[in-house]
């Protein structure tokens, strides 16, 4: 029998694998797909942080829609990329100005601001005790000490989403 710890490396193993070079391959766009209908309806399946988030596409000029769970930090909402600064959307949130639109059973225009690595520690931290699907793609594990976040921060581009007030709807 595996042991719980045998199953996780394989479970993590499996994650990266579908986002080898830092992109969705094709299981993670099917399953990108489901989630992000499953989190913009505001689905049981969901929790109130499992959001969709869509954005211009910085080359396309179409929208592009994905799902994202965001970390709340002292009231406050944030979206974290668990891929790095080469993310697509990341990308397309830059050239958008940070203008969005987040969909949880309802939708929210949105405005994403960057913040500095110097502040991004405590976002990671939480980012990572609520998001076990972005742990895989970490180099520390979440119960690591704060320091080591802020070792890490520059790497993971953390955005302030300013405009999502869930039980107000546009």
């Amino acid at each position: 029998m595996i042991d719980q710890r045998s199953r996780l490396r394989r479970l993590h193993w499996i994650k990266r694998w579908i986002y080898r070079g830092d992109r969705p391959h094709a299981i993670a766009k099917l399953l990108n797909r489901y989630w992000s209908s499953q989190y913009r309806s505001g689905s049981r399946l969901a929790r109130l942080r499992d959001v969709e988030l869509e954005v211009r596409g910085r080359s396309s000029g179409r929208p592009v829609r994905f799902p994202i769970v965001l970390a709340d930090v002292d009231n406050v909402w944030y979206a974290v990329s668990m891929l790095g600064a080469n993310a697509n959307w990341v990308r397309n949130v830059q050239a958008a100005n940070g203008v969005a639109l987040v969909r949880h059973g309802g939708s929210w225009n949105v405005r994403l601001t960057e913040v500095p690595p110097a502040r991004r520690a405590p976002i990671l931290k939480r980012y990572l005790d609520i998001a076990p699907g972005a742990r895989p793609h970490f180099p520390i594990d979440r119960s690591a000490p704060l320091s080591r976040f802020e070792s890490i921060a520059p790497d993971y581009p953390t955005f302030r989403v300013d405009g999502f007030t869930p039980g107000e709807r546009v």
